[in-house]
């Protein structure tokens, strides 16, 4: 019997129960949204690749909704971006999503996963300190010493294990790895094979089964680190995801985003919309360099995308409902974006207090004002 026949399953829930990762403080797509997933598959009737859980079609409209049928829309951004990205992954090369901090790449990687192989938990986290094995397979060393390598020693890593059950894996931030790291998965994306010369006869070589393939991603901000291979490059389609485009479609995002956080949290009041709105503007604005003397003196080094203002927003109710019992206001907005803002350099915090002092001083509204009354919270 090969390795592939005898490896573990990956633990992830295949199909949530009422009540499955309630106590959790982020299931997997495939638990949020098992009820769609289930009912997506039992009324899809069009063709699908080999190994896919949904075909293409079905697995578009679990990404991008679909109000007639009861499905939510997940991912807010160009529906072709969706079409492109699962193409790719019906042929033999990877897909590689690239684009600024904070536009969602991440949690596109994880519904498309939840789609196509119904488990989004075969993910490797690059960083400088991810090593080959955590990419392929280690050993339990207290079985290695005892009896040797054999399949009960050995450890699957993610990318084993997607090539034995014909999964996707999500390999996150892969330019943070160190470049030897990255073109280990040079054989795996070219022969779709892993060879473990420990074993012998058949169980040394785990074929990938029709299914898997490897979604990766790479922010901007990070290019140069250690960049990618030539050689690598070829074995992925790149895409680009970009921020949101409208004020409204972002907000409405935001709102969302942080009221299921927020009751997450155990904070049962939903967030202001004018507040958010203050929020979202003010993210905005400061992204596109609006802080008063040009673009690149008003743009901060900090990354404002919508995950941050999601992120923001969410601090701001539970710092309002815990300490007051309220959604909390534009003063939170602030207290909050401090810390947010000076991030990454100390002299974004000069830039937040030139853009409250030069853009939202004349604004009319109520939390417009109150935003301008709190700047001085950004002095500690």
């Amino acid at each position: 019997m090969s390795t592939h026949e005898t490896l573990p399953r990956a633990s992830a829930p295949e199909n949530g129960r009422p009540g499955d990762g309630e106590s959790w403080q982020r299931p997997p797509a495939e638990v949020r949204y098992a009820g769609e997933l289930a009912a997506l598959r039992a009324a899809d009737d069009a063709p699908r690749p080999p190994g896919w859980r949904l075909s293409l079609r079905a697995a578009r409209r679990f990404i991008t909704g679909d109000e007639e049928a009861g499905v939510t829309r997940k991912f807010v951004g160009n529906p072709s971006l969706v079409e492109r990205a699962l193409v790719t992954l019906a042929t033999s090369r990877g897909l590689m999503l690239v684009g600024e901090p904070g536009t969602a790449k991440s949690l596109l990687s994880e519904l498309i996963a939840a789609a196509v192989s119904g488990t989004s938990t075969l993910t490797v986290q690059g960083g400088a300190a991810t090593t080959e094995d955590q990419i392929k397979y280690g050993w339990n060393y207290a079985l290695l010493v005892s009896e040797g390598p054999s399949k009960r020693s050995l450890v699957p890593a993610p990318m084993l294990r997607g090539m034995a059950e014909g999964r996707i894996v999500r390999f996150e931030e892969i330019t943070r790895c160190p470049l030897e790291v990255q073109d280990s998965l040079l054989s795996l994306l070219s022969e779709r094979v892993v060879a473990i010369p420990e074993l012998d006869g058949p169980d040394g070589m785990v074929f990938a089964r029709q299914g898997f393939n490897v979604i990766a991603t790479a922010n901007t901000r990070d290019r140069g680190v250690n960049e990618m291979s030539a050689a690598l490059k070829r074995r992925f389609t790149f895409e680009t995801v970009f921020p949101i485009p409208d004020l409204d479609t972002e907000l409405a995002l935001v709102e969302a985003e942080t009221t299921a956080l927020l009751r997450r949290s155990g904070v049962t009041a939903p967030p202001e919309r004018d507040v958010l709105e203050v929020l979202v503007t003010t993210f905005r604005e400061l992204r596109s360099g609006a802080g008063g003397e040009g673009a690149r003196a008003g743009r901060p080094d900090a990354v404002m995308s919508t995950a941050e203002a999601v992120a923001v927003a969410h601090a701001v109710g539970v710092r309002g409902w815990f300490l007051r019992g309220e959604p909390g206001g534009a003063a939170d907005v602030v207290s909050c974006l401090a810390g947010t803002a000076a991030k990454d350099s100390p002299e974004d915090l000069a830039r937040l207090r030139r853009y409250l002092e030069q853009r939202v001083k004349g604004r009319s509204g109520a939390q417009w004002k109150a935003l301008y009354r709190a700047r001085h919270l950004l002095d500690g």
